[in-house]
């Protein structure tokens, strides 16, 4: 900034949504998933440790399986005896699990309670995934049961329990399983911020937020900030948010329907606003941001932050245009 190669003083700003590493959560395959990890672990311990208690603890890893894959292969059957077959399978495969997780639970007490380090250890993965795998099972009790469970009580992943469900409204995935994070960049392309939400807000909410945050990194707001439509919070916040700003921030372009593009000085940041378009296409392309590999809610913000980071690193190094 200080070189004079960015400008901060005008910035764009969109949010979009990485995926995180999750297969697609069916109840079927949550149990399933719970019931694998609870035998892998269990396994371990009886071959360093003879407790009493894992006597009590009998796994039937292939009848489980079987009702978890015929379940998923006639879901969707038409024939009325084959779905009243599924429900016969999908009580039996969360009963099993049920009962299996309010066994293990005594049991990983005694692991944590262990002076051997590796039974610790495995105690200690069993007691992470412990209250997803009981949300799992009450969420598949209540879908048996007729009732609609609202995705912010439901548990997406027992590896990323911090996943959320996002509906996007595109033809094409109209639903994601991931985080939404806001960016904000300057005219030469230069990401100025950036911000993971740990549940998704509404756009119509962002724009104080980027301007207090750009306060914040840069000392003043910027001069103008272009949005999209998304992000216009209604005719009389959006004049209160000017009048509260008029000293510092000399447009906020975000328009409110099509028709207000018929202005000029609209028009013209709104071509600008596309811009961060392509950058969000080359994170995601190029930085590999469409779905996340990196484990737990911090891990995805490392991947997010590392992503941006070697994206300015490159913008930063390239050569100045001619002229």
């Amino acid at each position: 900034m200080h070189e004079g190669k960015i400008n901060p003083e005008i910035i764009r700003a969109d949010t979009t949504v990485t995926e995180c590493n999750i297969h697609w959560p069916t109840d079927s395959s949550l149990l399933w998933d719970c019931y694998r990890v609870m035998e892998r672990n269990i396994t371990k311990i009886r071959q360093v440790l003879t407790l009493t208690e894992l006597t009590s603890i009998r796994f039937h890893v292939k009848k489980i399986r079987k009702l978890h894959l015929d379940i998923a292969r006639f879901a969707k059957s038409k024939c009325k005896k084959r779905q009243r077959q599924v429900i016969r399978w999908k009580k039996t495969l969360t009963k099993r699990v049920k009962q299996t997780v309010e066994k293990v639970v005594p049991v990983v007490k005694k692991f944590l309670e262990s002076t051997n380090l590796f039974v610790q250890s495995v105690g200690m993965e069993l007691n992470e995934k412990l209250p997803a795998m009981h949300r799992i099972v009450n969420v598949a009790e209540r879908n048996l049961q007729g009732e609609k469970v609202p995705a912010t009580e439901k548990t997406l992943s027992i590896f990323e329990p911090h996943t959320e469900l996002i509906m996007r409204g595109r033809r094409e995935k109209p639903v994601e399983f991931g985080h939404a994070f806001l960016l904000a960049e300057c005219p030469e392309k230069f990401i100025t911020d950036w911000l993971v939400f740990p549940q998704r807000p509404s756009d119509t909410t962002l724009i104080p937020i980027v301007l207090e945050r750009h306060e914040e990194i840069f000392g003043k707001k910027p001069k103008s900030a272009a949005f999209d439509q998304g992000f216009f919070p209604g005719a009389d916040e959006l004049e209160d948010l000017r009048d509260e700003t008029e000293d510092e921030v000399e447009y906020l372009a975000v328009p409110s329907r099509l028709r207000d593009l018929g202005d000029a000085m609209m028009s013209e940041f709104q071509k600008f606003r596309a811009g961060v378009e392509g950058t969000i296409s080359c994170l995601k392309r190029g930085y590999r941001l469409s779905r996340c590999l990196f484990r737990g809610f911090k891990g995805f913000c490392l991947a997010i932050g590392s992503a941006v980071f070697c994206h300015n690193l490159v913008v930063m190094t390239r050569p100045p245009k001619p002229g």
